[in-house]
């Protein structure tokens, strides 16, 4: 997260103030953290769960939203989430944020670690329209999914494994999470992959 700007703000001079800035801001307790842009792996990670999601919320009444669309916690903070499902979504008063984030993910990087897995982790889970936060690692394989259902536990996925988004009704692999991403873990999991199949082949 990236330093705070000298200047306090109501919730209303943020949003207002937030439609003309170049970059994003969130917001928490008056003060603007401008954010930092993000890696291709990052972008990938997006990408490949916004897609999936955008098709099976196809004639349902939830929207999936990347980076894009702020999530509101009551007047104390506006912050982007790398992904966000709502669902039934009644918030009024403004077209760019919304109060009643059904999913929310979270991608790691080494700036905003620490912000997502402490401030951003409690407050999202105050909401009461939220049924799971998910934290995607990009450097590593690992899927990190807190369920209301599960009173918040966390639940780990790693390649080889499928996630289930209780919330929506869908399952997805961790492979499919992190096409396109490269990393180690990845690499190492393609590779012994790939092995097997040729060794397969060469038994038929």
């Amino acid at each position: 997260m990236a330093s705070a700007q000298l200047r306090f703000y109501s919730p209303n001079d943020y949003l207002a103030d937030e439609l003309e800035r170049d970059t994003k801001h969130e917001y928490l307790n008056g003060s603007i953290y401008a954010m930092a842009g993000a890696s291709r792996n990052h972008q990938h990670i997006i990408s490949n769960l916004v897609m999936t999601f955008v098709q099976h919320l196809r004639g349902t009444p939830c929207a999936a939203y990347a980076s894009d669309m702020k999530v509101k916690i009551s007047d104390l903070a506006f912050f982007y989430p790398d992904v966000v499902v709502a669902c039934d979504d009644q918030t009024e008063g403004d077209a760019y944020y919304t109060e009643m984030p059904k999913i929310i993910v979270e991608v790691l990087s080494k700036s905003t670690r620490r912000h997502d897995e402490t401030t951003k982790r409690r407050l999202y889970q105050s909401l009461p329209s939220l049924q799971e936060y998910v934290l995607i690692e990009q450097d590593i394989v690992d899927v990190e999914v807190c369920r209301r259902s599960n009173h918040w536990q966390s639940e780990h996925y790693f390649m080889g494994d499928t996630v289930t988004f209780a919330a929506l009704d869908l399952s997805l692999t961790v492979q499919d999470i992190y096409e396109r991403v490269v990393n180690d873990d990845v690499s190492s999991f393609l590779a012994e992959f790939a092995k097997a199949s040729t060794e397969v082949g060469d038994i038929v």
